[in-house]
This record gives structure tokens, sequence and C-alpha cells, in this order.
């Protein structure tokens, strides 16, 4: 019974991890062949996806939906969190896909653990230590092989995608450690469902929904129902659910399948190719990621994956 159970939650996250692969790669081909932008993709996924959720909670019947609001540092929090973190890690992600591709958009987010330890080492004033080091350097090397495959005078993706990508990473991290407090007191449904509200409708100002040049036929309506439905909510609950089931940290290790699904997806349907050297780096950076969810003494470093799963 008990290995069904721990088959199920490994089974869910899985699923889970593999929806945000494919939503990424469902968001490439929005770009790439049906001329949508990440701008419209944003708003429309973090409104519907942000709607749903708060409606989902108020069903269950969860006050935590008004209660937030009943302090004023609540307000402040919640609005920085939509407006730098949630919209922030939403736009710089589909922007990387836009200049590059889903798997290496997906690949350079993961760095963001990275930039977590070097971030509370600086605000500890305590020197990370000997592994976190190791970890911090096998990610840059990583990325090194990523972009130049081994060739410091040349690199092998735009200069926008590297960009895009390494500011998702740091995007994701103000995500993860920004709103700690408020989903340890309010529950990650109804703070991430006001997030990607407050985000798109304040991100509908700019880029309006209604004006939209992308080509809307049968695949481009499928694509975008993988993004919003399948590789935000879906996902979402999949991941979830599998924590009633397996330890977090065994659920962390799992979401190395995004990354590799994305990667292997791109290769099918865009033709993405990898040189050797730029495989290796990949596996660098999944490899860290790995190592840092294992660690018994970097909890708030294993908590990255399962909060970053919010934002996917």
């Amino acid at each position: 019974m008990k290995n069904s159970s721990r088959l199920k939650g490994i089974l869910l996250v899985v699923i889970g991890t593999f929806l945000w692969g494919v939503s990424g790669v469902a968001a490439q081909y929005l770009f790439e062949s049906e001329n949508f932008t990440p701008e419209w993709l944003v708003v429309v996924r973090m409104i519907i996806a942000g709607a749903i959720m708060l409606i989902y909670s108020l069903f269950k019947g969860d006050k935590n939906v008004y209660l937030i609001w009943n302090k004023k540092e609540n307000i402040i929090k919640i609005l920085v969190f939509a407006l730098i973190g949630m919209l922030g890690v939403q736009y710089t992600y589909f922007a990387a896909i836009l200049h590059g591709n889903a798997a290496t958009a997906t690949i350079l987010q993961y760095l963001s653990p990275v930039i977590i330890i070097i971030y509370l080492a600086f605000c500890n004033k305590k020197m990370p230590s000997l592994k976190q080091i190791s970890c911090i350097l096998m990610a840059i090397l990583g990325v090194f092989l990523i972009i130049t495959k081994g060739n410091i005078s040349t690199l092998a993706i735009s200069k926008e995608a590297v960009f895009w990508g390494v500011l998702s990473a740091i995007t994701c991290a103000i995500y993860t450690l920004q709103p700690a407090e408020l989903l340890k007191k309010y529950g990650s449904l109804c703070v991430v469902g006001w997030g990607m509200l407050i985000g798109g409708i304040a991100f509908s100002f700019i880029y309006p929904p209604f004006n939209c040049n992308g080509n809307f036929s049968v695949k481009s309506i499928l694509a975008i129902a993988l993004v919003v439905f399948f590789g935000t909510l879906i996902a979402y609950y999949c991941y979830l659910e599998s924590l009633k089931y397996i330890d977090p940290s065994e659920t962390s290790m799992f979401t190395c399948v995004e990354p590799l699904s994305a990667s292997i997806l791109s290769m099918i349907f865009f033709n993405v190719s990898f040189s050797f050297i730029q495989l290796v780096g990949a596996l660098f950076i999944i490899v860290t990621i790995s190592i840092l969810s294992f660690s018994k003494k970097d909890d708030r470093i294993k908590e990255v994956s399962e909060e970053k799963a919010i934002a996917k």
C-alpha cells in the first residue's frame, strides 16, 4: 500500500513537471508559428489562471481570499509580489523563449536557487558552504558551456536570450523569497491567485488582451489551452497533490523533468539541436539543483522548486 502511494506521488509530480515543459514548448510554437507575443500570453495566462485559482479557493471555503486584505502590510507585500515577482518571472521567461527557445529558457531559469544562495549568504554575512560554492561554480560553468559551446569568443544563443533567461532566474529568486511569510500564513492558492490576477490586470493596461495580432486557429487555441490550463492549473494541481504521497525533497528532485521535457520536445518539434558541450552544460545545472534539493541543511533552497512550481 505504501509503495503504491509513493508510486502515485511520483507519477503526479512527473506529470506536473512534464506539463511545465510542454507549456514552454507550446509558448514557443505560439511565438514562432502563430505570431502571438509574450505580452499577450502573459496577460491572458495570468488573468485566467489567477481568477480560476481564487474562485476555486472560495468554493473550498477558504476565507484567506479576502482576509489577506485586512492588513495594510499585506497589501504592500501582495502588490510587490504581483507586479515584480509574479509578473516579472512570467514575462521574462516567455521573453527568453521568444529570443531563444523553450529548452534554454527553462534551463537558465533553473539558476534561481544559485542566486538565492548568493543573496542569503550576503544578507546573513556568512560564506556559503563548500558544497554550495561547488554548486555555484558548477552552475556558472554550465551556463558558460550552454551559451558559448565552450568557445569564449562566440555565443551559441542570442544575447537577448541570455539576458532574458538570466533575468528570469533573478525574478524567480525574488518571486520565491519575497512572499514567504504570506505563503505560510495564507496558503499558496490564495497568494498566487491574487498575484496572478493583479499582475495580469496591471499588465493589461500596457498590453490590452483584446489587441492581439496572433493567428487564432485550432492549433493555436490548443496551444493556448496547454499553456493556461494544462501547463499552469493542472500541472500545479498535480504537483501539490504529489506532496501528499512523497516527501517534498523527493518532489523537488523530479522538477528536473521540466528542462528535460522542454529540451526533448524542442528537438522534436523545432529541430533545436544541442552540441555535446551544451548538453554537458545543461547536465551541470540539473545536477546542481539535484544536489541542493537533496541537502537537509539547505531547507530554504529546497523550497525553491516547490514555490517555483506555482509560477509555471
